[in-house]
């Protein structure tokens, strides 16, 4: 009977543990007593490291407070919240409660300290407004555990091998234990209870997952650890650890659920806007979307639509999947003022008497612009188009902006009325345009400048979509 070729002698079996063995977490991994150290003394919170703590929570609110990215990527990096987290992982890996229990009050009393910080700060803080970057810590999802757990893994696995790199710290901005505690500290501080309750929800999914994370690698490498005497009380400890786990990460959800609701509904109500409102001589020029009322609103210029066409675009809004929508339309009065019409009306009030003087100057003056406007706009479109083909239903034109009262016409009753609306508002040019593809900030700087310099106005305006 032949004999079974070996895996000595067989080239594919040969490449297949070759490769398996490029996976192998042994291979460069450090002496357990190494890993054992390391990950006790990150769990440390004595001397230095709660005064570190509290200054990189103070960089962390500074960077909210003010939106910089870099600043609260700078105070990640500092922050010590890591090491309490790891060795909650570790003791459970090796079943030791001591280490466990040791960890949890450590990471407790971070998290005070912590939350105290930056309470005070933004208590302290004359910037209230609430920026992108703190309410992105506010709505934690799925996503959010994904990458909790995925960068707990990355980083036990750095701690455990001979050669550090730099695994911790990229784990430390990825997973970002200290922007949420800050935000929770704004959501304190300003009495915001939801903005408490989301970052300190998306606090702890970091630390439950991170940990979860850790609890599973240790479990792979295997280093020694205690034994339980009694194998139900290990099985219960295990199914408490997969309950945590499990209630942590049930809300993210739902939660997730609803943004991608959230971002769907937001998708189909632009193409319906988009394909609703292609009118020649009315144009989009704001569109509001709202999806947790399911409200859309639409701003428009130009030419008036009628309110039996609005009743008509409403009802086309349940066969493009927006059922039980609310559309909202703004119109602006009739701008498209046909200029023979008006210049034949001019001529035949200036043969009247009862036409004042002043009325009479400011038509005209008016008359003059519209059509300086008319030729001027068609030569700026042109340039534009010759800088940028992928422009469309460009439009050049002229609108008022309203300007703030003076202090003594506010005081002065008789006085404002005197000015009357004119003396609040300001022509402005403006430009709007749609773009086949999506312009850099850079080309949006370099049309703006264009088009101030071209209309000799700091106040034009420009709106691509």
């Amino acid at each position: 009977m032949p004999k079974t070729p070996s895996s000595s002698s067989n080239p594919a079996a040969r490449s297949w543990h070759s490769f398996l063995n490029r996976f192998s977490l042994l291979d460069d991994k450090a002496d357990d007593t190494m890993i054992d150290e390391s990950l006790r003394a990150g769990v440390e919170l004595r001397g230095a490291t709660p005064w570190i703590l509290m200054f990189a929570i103070f960089v962390a609110s500074i960077g909210l407070n003010v939106n910089s990215t870099a600043v609260i990527i700078g105070a990640m990096l500092i922050s010590p919240l890591m090491g309490p987290i790891m060795g909650i992982g570790y003791g459970i890996g090796i079943y030791d409660f001591a280490l466990i229990r040791k960890s949890v009050g450590n990471l407790l009393i971070a998290t005070l300290i912590s939350l105290l910080t930056s309470t005070i700060y933004f208590a302290l803080s004359p910037l209230t407004e609430a920026h992108s970057e703190l309410l992105a810590r506010t709505s934690p999802t799925i996503w959010d555990v994904l990458i909790a757990l995925f960068g707990g893994f990355a980083g036990i696995i750095g701690v455990t091998r001979k050669e550090k790199t730099n695994v911790i710290p990229g784990v430390a901005i990825a997973t970002a234990l200290m922007p949420p505690l800050c935000t929770a500290g704004y959501g304190l501080a300003n009495g915001n209870w939801a903005y408490f309750l989301g970052a300190f929800y998306l606090f702890s999914i970091n630390c439950v997952y991170i940990a979860a994370a850790a609890v599973l690698v240790i479990g792979l490498l295997n280093p020694p650890h205690k034994q339980f005497v009694d194998p139900v009380v290990e099985t219960r400890v295990k199914r408490v650890l997969f309950l945590v786990v499990l209630l942590t990460g049930l809300p993210s959800l739902y939660l997730a659920y609803r943004l991608v609701g959230n971002e769907v509904f937001h998708n189909k109500a632009s193409q319906f806007v988009r394909q609703e409102f292609n009118f020649p001589k009315s144009h989009v020029v704001e569109i509001g979307i709202t999806p947790k009322n399911k409200h859309v609103e639409v701003t428009l210029i130009g030419d008036r639509l009628s309110a039996r066409t609005i009743e008509t675009i409403r009802t086309h809004l349940p066969a493009t999947g927006l059922k039980g929508a609310i559309l909202t339309v703004h119109q602006a009065g009739d701008d498209n003022i046909d200029i023979n019409t008006l210049r034949d009306g001019i001529v035949k009030e200036l043969s009247g008497s009862e036409l004042a003087l002043a009325s009479r100057d400011q038509q005209i003056a008016d008359l003059r612009r519209q059509v300086t406007w008319s030729t001027q706009s068609a030569q700026l479109t042109a340039e534009l188009k010759a800088q940028y083909p992928d422009l469309t239903d460009v439009i050049i034109g002229e609108g008022t902006s309203a300007a703030p009262a003076k202090e003594n016409e506010a005081d002065d009753a008789s006085s404002s009325a005197a000015a009357g609306p004119e003396a609040e508002t300001a022509s402005v040019p403006i430009l709007i345009a749609h773009s086949a593809r999506r312009l850099s900030r850079q080309d949006m700087n370099r049309i703006e400048t264009w088009f101030r310099v071209r209309t000799r106005s700091d106040a034009a305006r420009i709106a691509i979509d």
